[in-house]
């Protein structure tokens, strides 16, 4: 190591060093099952009967959209050539309709796919097991559209003493990568954003997973998205400053009018997290 000019031994530079966010963000989360809004629990599938479906996906955007959300995603869980069809018509529509930004995943499998998304009116897509049987396709997602569009989403579950493993398939398929490591290849690979999804915590209102939150937050150089758990704006609050993520992805608080978004963040404001308002 080099020392400086007092003769210390300089600190060296992260090559990509985390950014500080000029404001945390809310983000609602619509999963979207042949055009309609559904809710489950710790990943439930609608072939097994767990999910139930909660409204139009452009009328719940719209309110969101005047609540105040920073952004919104859209997971389209229908993964047929219908539910694509579906899906672009949601995205057309509520492109049309609000101001904020959206992100569109599920069954994304190639470049191509985020085109078509894209020019739908997405600005951001995410990718999550296509990513994983084809890391490349982050680096050419990235290389076409630039790292800003490409969010890679991991499904973290814990899978031993204090390890989580990623998972594909909705959930189902362990791949046996380690959700750290994962999530610093995806940033080494053009990645712009992480969005974390706890498996045990998905739907249960129960908190975040803090622990591989914030280690996350403290491997990468880019975006986190903490999202599962959320019960409560309590909850909301300690992922941000627990678990070091920059902004928090939210369904069934907002769905069923537990709370509005501008409620979320009149509370986290008054808790001295930076936010929009």
């Amino acid at each position: 190591m080099t020392p400086n000019a007092s003769g210390t031994p300089a600190i060296p530079l992260l090559s990509n060093p985390r950014p500080t966010p000029l404001a945390r963000r809310i983000i609602p989360c619509l999963d979207v099952h042949d055009g309609k809004v559904t809710r489950g629990v710790q990943f439930g599938r609608a072939e097994e009967g767990g999910l139930r479906n909660v409204g139009d996906p452009v009328e719940m955007a719209l309110r969101y959209d005047t609540q105040g959300a920073d952004e919104m995603v859209f997971f389209d869980i229908t993964a047929s050539a219908h539910g694509r069809a579906s899906m672009i018509d949601v995205i057309e529509r509520a492109a049309d309709q609000c101001f904020m930004p959206l992100t569109v995943g599920g069954g994304i499998r190639s470049v191509d796919d985020m085109g078509q998304m894209l020019r739908s009116g997405a600005d951001k897509i995410s990718i999550n097991s296509s990513a994983i049987s084809n890391p490349e396709l982050i680096r050419q997602g990235a290389e076409k559209y630039g790292s800003q569009c490409i969010v890679v989403s991991i499904d973290a579950k814990k899978v031993g003493p204090d390890r989580w493993g990623v998972f594909a398939a909705g959930g189902r398929k362990e791949t046996g990568l380690d959700a750290v490591e994962w999530a610093c290849r995806a940033c080494e690979l053009g990645a712009g954003e992480v969005v974390l999804n706890s498996i045990d915590a998905d739907g249960t209102k129960q908190g975040f997973d803090l622990v591989i939150t914030r280690r996350i937050s403290e491997a990468v150089g880019i975006s986190v998205v903490a999202s599962g758990g959320a019960g409560n704006l309590q909850h909301l609050a300690d992922v941000l400053k627990e678990g070091h993520a920059d902004a928090v992805l939210a369904a069934s608080i907002f769905h069923f009018g537990t709370h509005t978004v501008r409620e979320a963040k009149l509370f986290l404001a008054a808790q001295g997290i930076t936010i929009r308002v």
